[in-house]
């Protein structure tokens, strides 16, 4: 399955924030939204970083609340891995897991064109494996 195949049940919609936004700000939009993660970008089609609930955490930890009205830009991740909407789904899987993110944005045409989580990645597999055994018994009973 292709990453594209993704966006076009979930939707394209990615949340964003700039990186001067505050951390409290940010804190307020993922709370918003019940989302771990958004894109750090200027414009909605670029990305400077990605900032995540576990960014934040880390963050407390080692600096202190003060970090609240800190810029976003303080706390991001600026190396940010992506992937294409032509990219294989197993393949984001591994990228996932052995570089321990969980949220991947998605590009086309060098423009920010989505976002899958792990939890994305998850259900397709399943859906897939479930395809996969209903043929299987098909062939079998068939």
């Amino acid at each position: 399955m292709l990453i594209g195949t993704i966006l076009q049940s979930k939707g394209t919609a990615v949340a964003t924030v700039p990186p001067q936004a505050t951390v409290a700000e940010l804190l307020a939009r993922l709370a918003e939204l019940n989302i771990g993660a958004v894109v750090v970008s200027d414009d909605g089609l670029t990305i400077a970083g990605i900032v995540s609930e576990r960014d934040v955490v880390r963050s407390l930890h080692v600096r202190g609340a003060g970090i609240l009205t800190e810029p976003v830009s303080s706390i991001m991740t600026s190396d940010v891995r992506t992937c294409t909407t032509d990219a294989n789904v197993e393949e984001l899987r591994r990228t996932m897991t052995n570089h321990r993110v969980r949220h991947v944005p998605v590009m086309r045409d060098g423009h920010l064109a989505g976002i899958v989580s792990i939890g994305d990645v998850v259900k397709s597999t399943i859906e897939e494996l479930e395809t996969e055994k209903e043929a299987l018994v098909g062939y079998l009973h068939g």
